[in-house]
């Protein structure tokens, strides 16, 4: 018994690990928007380019990754993919053109989504039994936070250390990609066991038939768009760091700074949001906390920017970092409240990716277009309020997703 709990712990240390460095290098904007983009000599349209590249490939290989997640291994996906990940990164440490740079976010885009994503949810999803899904996928995501935390605290100082010049920012990269290419070595090592933990439940293998009747599920539409609207909640964080830099005078490093400080709060909203989803139930915790964002955001589009509301935003920004982390945290639960198969969960996951992470296609770009048209902070506004409305979307759906799992209890009551 000691042996399988080890094994446990090491399959979702490694998964955790992994989950939390892996998208680090694709989203460096979050905490290095404008080190980035002075770095590269980019606009902030241009910056929205860039990774609404990564965005469209993530988004045309969720897909065939959850198919790929439904008949090869997590080790040896895994694997791959921080391998292929850290290998893209060194090229890009080396500051290559506009197009080149383009080309390294497309491969970046089928490293993390169409080898990595689906294959790491299957995992997390074998690992617990099915009513403990909600603290799995929070332990996922704490544990996720508080690797990507670490990790971007360690590099945020080091880059400050060395001056933060542009050769400072591709060591940065550098030191990112070689993480990356630890624990490819780590996942190759410790995973090996993890098919005996989870394999138990799947207790079929998957049909053509079946996969196209997981799409044709009503509930699965509205999974993906509880997806979409929460990750675009996520795309508002990005927003955060120039945000405080360019409306509340923070300095750059100040600015990254605060970028940094809000994954503070990743690791325990994410395990408490499984938790709570485990006890409340996943939909009505999704339901109340899109709410909660939405609110949020909207506040926080009618700041102008004095002294004397930096407080306000400092306490909104916690609390959409709160709302996110625990909707990223518990959204793919709600798989097990619709009743979807382990053996098809990879399939599952790639066909709610598609729709709910396309944000990654616009999200950049809007909010490129709002910065470079709207002065003075007003692009900023525009585009939390657009996102408020979105988690408004967002609501209705977990709230009929709530409806349906309300009357299945009653039947099964009655």
């Amino acid at each position: 018994m000691k042996a399988e709990q080890l094994n446990r712990l090491l399959v979702m240390l490694i998964l955790c690990l992994a989950g939390g460095t892996i998208y680090i290098l694709p989203f460096l904007r979050e905490v290095y928007y404008i080190p980035m983009r002075e770095a590269f000599g980019y606009n902030n349209t241009q910056m929205g380019v860039v990774h609404g590249v990564y965005g469209a490939f993530s988004l045309i290989t969720y897909f065939p990754g959850g198919w790929l997640a439904d008949r090869f291994e997590a080790r040896k996906l895994i694997s791959l993919a921080l391998i292929g990940s850290s290998l893209g990164g060194f090229y890009l440490s080396t500051l290559p053109n506009y197009f080149e740079v383009l080309a390294i976010q497309a491969y970046l885009g089928i490293c993390t989504s169409l080898v990595f994503w689906s294959a790491m949810i299957k995992a997390t999803r074998g690992w617990a039994e099915s009513d403990n899904q909600g603290r799995a996928f929070g332990i996922l995501e704490s544990g996720r936070g508080v690797t990507e935390l670490a990790l971007s605290a360690a590099l945020l100082a080091v880059f400050g250390l060395l001056g933060g010049s542009n050769q400072d920012f591709a060591t940065i990269i550098i030191l990112l990609s070689g993480v990356n290419l630890i624990l490819s070595l780590l996942a190759w090592l410790f995973l090996e066991s993890e098919g005996s933990i989870y394999s138990k439940r799947s207790i079929f293998i998957p049909k053509f038939s079946q996969l196209l009747d997981v799409i044709k599920l009503p509930y699965m539409w509205l999974i993906a768009t509880v997806v979409f609207c929460s990750y675009c909640a996520y795309w508002g964080t990005f927003a955060f760091a120039p945000y405080a830099t360019e409306v509340f005078a923070f300095s750059v490093l100040a600015g990254g700074t605060l970028g940094v400080a809000k994954m503070w709060v990743k690791p325990l909203a994410a395990i408490a949001a499984g938790f709570l989803a485990d006890r409340i139930g996943t939909s009505r915790a999704v339901f109340i906390t899109l709410l909660v964002s939405a609110v949020c955001f909207f506040i926080l589009s009618m700041l102008s920017g004095r002294s004397s509301q930096f407080g306000l935003m400092i306490l909104l920004v916690m609390a959409i970092s709160i709302t996110v982390s625990s909707l990223r945290a518990i959204y793919f639960a709600l798989l097990e409240e619709i009743d979807i198969p382990l053996a098809v969960t990879g399939t599952a996951v790639g066909f709610a990716s598609v729709i709910g992470f396309a944000p990654d296609v616009f999200m950049p770009l809007l909010m490129g277009y709002f910065l470079d048209n709207y002065q003075d902070g007003d692009g900023y506004r525009y585009y939390f309020v657009t996102i408020a409305i979105i988690c408004i979307l967002g609501a209705l759906s977990s709230w009929l997703i709530m409806i349906r799992t309300s009357s299945l209890i009653s039947k099964i009551g009655n």
